[in-house]
């Protein structure tokens, strides 16, 4: 995936949302859970999937909401809300707007083939 920015959601100018830094929301309702929403546009060897899931693991978080469900499977780009506690969604936002993230092969030290994620 490359071209990662954040936006804002108009839900996000109600009162279900206080704003806490960076784009970074606190869903009042659901009452312990920090959202931001995301774009992107997937690259040629990549689907709706991954790397987005490995993404996921790597910063605890979910996806809280599919902003454009029905393009979610079937466009290049992606819109989506991620969410988690607060310091996940920190490092999230630190690490991963504004830069590529894919998926690699790599070789361990006893020689066997994984994937790897890597964020540029």
């Amino acid at each position: 995936m490359k071209n990662i920015s954040q936006i804002e959601l108009p839900k996000y100018n109600t009162p279900n949302y206080e704003l806490i830094e960076n784009g970074i929301y606190f869903d009042k309702q659901d009452g312990d859970l920090y959202v931001f929403a995301v774009t992107y546009e997937l690259e040629e060897n990549e689907d709706s999937q991954y790397p987005l899931e490995d993404i996921l693991d790597e910063f605890y978080l979910h996806v809280s909401d599919f902003v454009d469900e029905d393009a979610f499977n079937t466009s290049r780009i992606v819109t989506l809300e991620l969410g988690g506690d607060l310091e996940d969604a920190q490092k999230a936002v630190q690490n991963l707007i504004g830069k590529r993230a894919y998926n690699a092969e790599d070789i361990d030290e006893d020689g066997n083939k994984y994937i790897k994620l890597v964020i540029e």
